[in-house]
């Protein structure tokens, strides 16, 4: 299990907002994602998808409500919490961001989901501030594999 490392929180930039009550439209963050990783997920399966995260966090710019960053969890809520579609959008606040929703992704599995081992994928700009927040790269040698649904 990955300890809660009680570090610096991160400071969303001004202008932009957290939201955790409604998910984006899917095609919103398949916007989204394919301006970070190029891979969009069909429609139907990520409305469902969000609708079955036990939690899901956009950050949107506050003007325009655009969304600019996000993260969603799932988790057996027993002993697993995995962050899934973790992405920020390219540019000078995307590892600002990516900080800002793994910090907010980790203080609500400790809140909600004590005990539970937290795993991600994430993109390579995001392993510093992953390391700062207490993960560990392949720990003790494990290695992750993923299977694509489509």
């Amino acid at each position: 299990m990955i300890p809660f490392q009680n570090s610096k929180i991160p400071k969303l930039p001004k202008g932009f907002v957290l939201e955790t009550k409604e998910p984006p439209s899917p095609d919103a963050l398949n916007r989204l994602l394919s301006s970070c990783y190029g891979e969009t997920h069909p429609s139907k399966k990520l409305s469902l998808a969000l609708r079955n995260s036990f939690c899901n966090t956009s950050l949107k710019e506050e003007k325009t409500e655009k969304l600019v960053g996000f993260v969603r969890i799932t988790s057996d809520k027993g002993l697993n919490a995995n962050l899934w579609d973790l992405a920020a959008e390219p540019g000078g606040f995307q590892k600002q961001f990516l900080a800002v929703l793994v910090h907010h992704s980790l203080a609500i599995i400790k809140q909600h989901l004590p005990g539970c081992s937290v795993s991600l994928a994430a993109p390579i700009i995001a392993i510093d501030g992953l390391r700062s927040q207490g993960f560990l790269l392949d720990p003790n040698g494990i290695r992750v594999m993923a299977y694509r649904l489509r």
